[in-house]
């Protein structure tokens, strides 16, 4: 499984990073960013392109003319819309939530900033979305790009996850670790 998830790994850097140089040398990071953004809330929001991406059933045509058509669809032209072409062409569609992942930590890196995934479990207002940056910074000691995921089954709270460090201050976990001491006690 390990060797797996470190050819995911291995194989999103290498997709990210090719992106990121062309998105530099056209100038276009922040729209690619914003296209990827747009690829990732499709596919989670969708079971079937989320079956689309990760099954090995489809043939690499199959993967190629459905990924074309909701690129069309989306307006996703130019190099985004290439690239998700080019991946499915080459059966790499099962690395796309990697790709996308490994590319928002170069492009923060390239700013000077570090990237953090945090949950909430309600979405967070400008205000609350600053005021978490600040005190990442301050942990961190860099600038934190933050790409934020809205998970009410945390109950409260917030996990933060910042390279491979995770700092989970949810009330579900709080709850859970609970129930296992009083399960001890009792």
């Amino acid at each position: 499984m390990a060797q797996t998830s470190s050819l995911i790994s291995g194989v999103a850097k290498r997709y990210a990073s090719s992106l990121h140089e062309l998105a530099q040398e056209s100038r276009s990071v922040p729209a690619v960013e914003k296209d990827l953004d747009a690829i990732e809330n499709m596919i989670d929001g969708s079971a079937d392109l989320q079956r689309l991406v990760r099954s090995p059933v489809f043939s690499a045509e199959d993967q190629l003319r459905a990924i074309s058509a909701i690129a069309d669809k989306a307006g996703l032209k130019g190099l985004v819309g290439n690239f998700l072409r080019v991946v499915a062409r080459n059966r790499r569609l099962f690395a796309l939530a990697g790709i996308i992942r490994a590319f928002r930590i170069i492009a923060a890196e390239a700013r000077g900033e570090i990237a953090a995934e945090v949950t909430a479990a309600h979405d967070l207002t400008a205000a609350q979305q600053k005021e978490l940056a600040a005190t990442l910074k301050q942990v961190a000691g860099k600038d934190v790009a933050i790409k934020l995921t809205v998970d009410p089954s945390i109950l409260g709270g917030l996990v933060v996850k910042i390279g491979s460090r995770q700092i989970d201050t949810s009330l579900k976990t709080k709850l859970n670790s609970m129930k296992l001491a009083l399960k001890e006690v009792g």
